[in-house]
């Protein structure tokens, strides 16, 4: 079965944005894609710098990891991403970066607490960070296992309550309904990783945000009720 036309040249496209939101350098992150009726994921080549990629370079493999086409080695962070597409159907697409606000959170081992409206417009509580690998998961399949992590880490709470997450000492994993999405929910990870560390140097003892208004802002731009936006 071949993958959706359209969907290696949106994973590229994703790929780049990145370097235009400053959320990459040399060769670091990776996005991928999933065309569901196909089955197959288009993603990132590893240790491929950005200016020199093209969507040639992307790789697609099935959701066992296995070559489809392409000339490149695909990201070494691929099982984490396939584990993830596994895991939750409404996945279409999964963003990994080393962006430096949200990675000093997870070198920090820390999750990002809600201080905001704009924290609330992402998601209705903190940025969770995972627990830590155990010393034979690091061992052993150390990228699946990253996806096992944030797999429990999201659980039954869904990936809109929980778009975005932090692994310790490694960094932030976004997802969404396609590239685009990821992409976006990683822009605004890094916006509110950033404004959370500025508020508590502005204020050490600051509050989370009224849960009435994080439930007011999530819930405009989520869910069956949502008014932010335009139709369709």
């Amino acid at each position: 079965m071949e993958i959706r036309d359209d969907l290696p040249q949106e994973v590229l496209e994703a790929n780049l944005s990145l370097v235009g939101h400053g959320l990459v350098v040399l060769t670091w992150g990776n996005v991928s894609g999933i065309d569901r009726a196909s089955g197959l994921v288009a993603i990132k080549p590893s240790g491929v710098p950005y200016e020199e990629m093209d969507v040639e370079d992307i790789v697609i493999v099935d959701l066992e990891g296995r070559s489809v086409k392409g000339r490149r080695n695909p990201s070494t962070d691929l099982p984490t991403h396939l584990f993830l597409y596994r895991a939750f159907p409404e996945i279409g697409g999964i963003v990994h970066t080393h962006s430096t606000w949200a990675t000093s959170w997870a070198q920090a081992q820390r999750e990002i607490p809600i201080f905001g409206t704009t924290h609330a417009d992402l998601c209705p509580g903190a940025v969770p960070i995972c627990r830590h690998l155990t010393d034979d998961e690091v061992r052993g399949a150390y990228e699946l296992n990253t996806g096992v992590v944030l797999r429990e880490v999201i659980g039954d709470r869904g990936i809109e309550e929980v778009p975005c997450a932090l692994v310790p000492g490694h960094g932030p994993f976004s997802w969404g309904k396609d590239a685009a999405q990821a992409v976006e929910r990683a822009v605004t990870l890094e916006a509110v990783a950033r404004m959370a560390v500025l508020t508590l140097a502005i204020r050490p003892d600051a509050a989370p945000l009224a849960a009435v208004v994080v439930e007011k802002h999530f819930t405009r731009k989520h869910g069956p009720d949502a008014y932010y936006g335009q139709p369709g």
